[in-house]
């Protein structure tokens, strides 16, 4: 799937989610569904619990390519890293339920950016209930069906530093692709997570920073990063609170009594923390001059959650929201980050 369109692309967005009709209903008894209540509010649901309203999906640039690229196009957008829908990761559903729903998304998703390689390209769905099953499935969406690398979940049964998600991890090192990691709301298809979280939407406006803050530490703590050497993770949101948090997580490990020897030197912490990459989807231009400073920018990647509630909200080239780093540089580290080769 590589292009001119990537190679060349001026503006690069990492952060876009797509929903595919194909896949409604592919999960069996969990969905997803698409409808409209009585008055005609869109609603999007999942199982029997899950049900978010007041979201169109339809006839908007989550489902159609053709509006999703006029949108691309006013907003100076040149390429789209697309990757799936967080309401539907299903990390928490029986595990053939998660398997046939990530082949059918896959497949949706290639079928639908296939017209487009000068301005998509796919992140694979993967159900990392079953490691064995989401290493085959990515590899089967990298060399079948031309995907750039996978997007999952912050959480699911499995910590993200179990060993048991090692096959994963090894099985994108051998590939030689990217995972990207972002949070799901908590009690789609899991554990419901904290009462307080379901007021005021808190579950995306803070509780998503909490996932990514805690995917970072849990990555670098339980020792990922040494397992693999050669494995990019790029998280979501600027990693959360980690540009805030770094000092006291980097304290953690030179100091508590369960950090591994390797961590304890100074500077260990940190070292590991700018083999992460994050996504400039963040608020304020404070918070990614922190960012930058403690990741490094060449470590950073443009990303808008496009179409999204938080999407930046003024047309035109991106760059005025990121006016303090170069659109240049964020593409050329996207580059970098996708093993594009050839850039002129």
């Amino acid at each position: 799937m590589m292009t001119n369109g990537l190679r060349d692309a001026k503006v690069i967005d990492f952060h876009a989610h797509m929903v595919l009709e194909e896949t409604m209903g592919a999960a069996g008894a969990f969905g997803p569904w698409l409808g409209k209540e009585e008055d005609g509010t869109p609603f999007f649901q999942i199982g029997t619990t899950y049900r978010l309203r007041g979201v169109r999906y339809v006839d908007s640039p989550f489902m159609r390519v053709d509006l999703r690229l006029k949108r691309m196009q006013e907003r100076g957008i040149d390429f789209q890293v697309v990757s799936p829908n967080p309401l539907t990761y299903f990390h928490f559903i029986p595990a053939p339920e998660a398997i046939g729903f990530c082949k059918a998304h896959n497949d949706a998703m290639a079928r639908a950016i296939a017209p487009h390689p000068d301005h998509l390209a796919g992140l694979a769905a993967l159900p990392i209930q079953a490691p064995q099953a989401a290493a085959d499935e990515l590899e089967r969406a990298v060399k079948d069906l031309g995907f750039l690398g996978a997007a999952f979940g912050t959480d699911s049964p499995l910590q993200l530093d179990d060993p048991a998600l090692d096959v994963l991890y090894a099985r994108a090192q051998t590939l030689n692709v990217p995972i990207y990691i972002h949070p799901g709301p908590a009690g789609i298809d899991g554990p419901k997570g904290d009462p307080a979280l379901k007021r005021f939407d808190l579950d995306i406006i803070s509780g998503f920073a909490a996932q990514e803050t805690l995917a970072v530490a849990t990555l670098i703590y339980g020792g990922v990063l040494d397992r693999h050497p050669k494995l990019d993770l790029c998280i979501s949101h600027g990693g959360g609170a980690t540009a805030l948090l770094m000092g006291r997580m980097a304290r953690g490990a030179r100091k508590r009594p369960w950090s591994p020897s390797h961590l304890r030197p100074e500077g260990e912490f940190e070292a590991r923390l700018q083999r992460l990459w994050f996504d400039t989807h963040v608020e304020h231009p404070q918070v990614l001059e922190l960012l930058s400073a403690v990741v490094g920018e060449d470590h950073l990647v443009y990303g808008t959650n496009f179409a999204g509630w938080d999407e930046p909200d003024a047309a035109g080239a991106p760059s005025r929201h990121h006016a303090e780093l170069d659109q240049s540089m964020l593409s050329r580290n996207a580059r970098r980050l996708l093993r594009v080769t050839g850039h002129v």
